[in-house]
């Protein structure tokens, strides 16, 4: 099973190092993948001008849009094969403007239920201040899987 476990995860590292820069919103935000283990996952994001709102620092809507997809990733971790998730709830705290530099993204699991995966999700500046911190849960269904596995 362990073994198992670890062939699916590299797979699924595999997949979403491929598709990283090419789909989605890992590719629109400039998300690099940096590390993936069971429950947990890593991403680096340069701070781009498009980033930005009007006051010259990263909008909240992009820190929101880096932690669910960050946290998302991490739940899929998590499920079994075939699972399906969504967003069904995504609470955020803006804790310190990021003007620019590079951003981290650590998601993880806090629990793995039936119906329901809770995450969070901490966003540190370039010189690791706490940015923003978010809490989220996605709901689970088993079906045909929209994962990158």
């Amino acid at each position: 099973m362990v073994s198992e476990l670890f062939n699916d995860l590299k797979k699924y590292e595999a997949a979403l190092r491929r598709k990283t820069n090419v789909t989605g919103a890992t590719s629109l935000l400039g998300l690099k993948l940096e590390s993936l283990e069971k429950g947990r996952v890593v991403f680096t994001m340069r701070v781009k001008p498009r980033h930005k709102q009007l006051h010259g620092v990263v909008h909240g809507g992009v820190l929101a849009t880096v932690a669910d997809t960050v946290a998302a990733i991490a739940a899929y971790t998590t499920v079994p094969k075939g699972t399906e998730i969504a967003t069904v709830e995504l609470k955020i705290n803006f804790l310190e403007a990021v003007p620019g530099g590079r951003i981290k993204a650590e998601g993880r699991v806090l629990r793995t239920g039936r119906n329901f995966v809770v995450t969070e999700c901490e966003i540190h500046k370039e010189d690791g201040t706490l940015a923003a911190k978010a809490l989220l849960t996605f709901g689970a269904a088993r079906g045909h899987s929209i994962s990158p596995q």
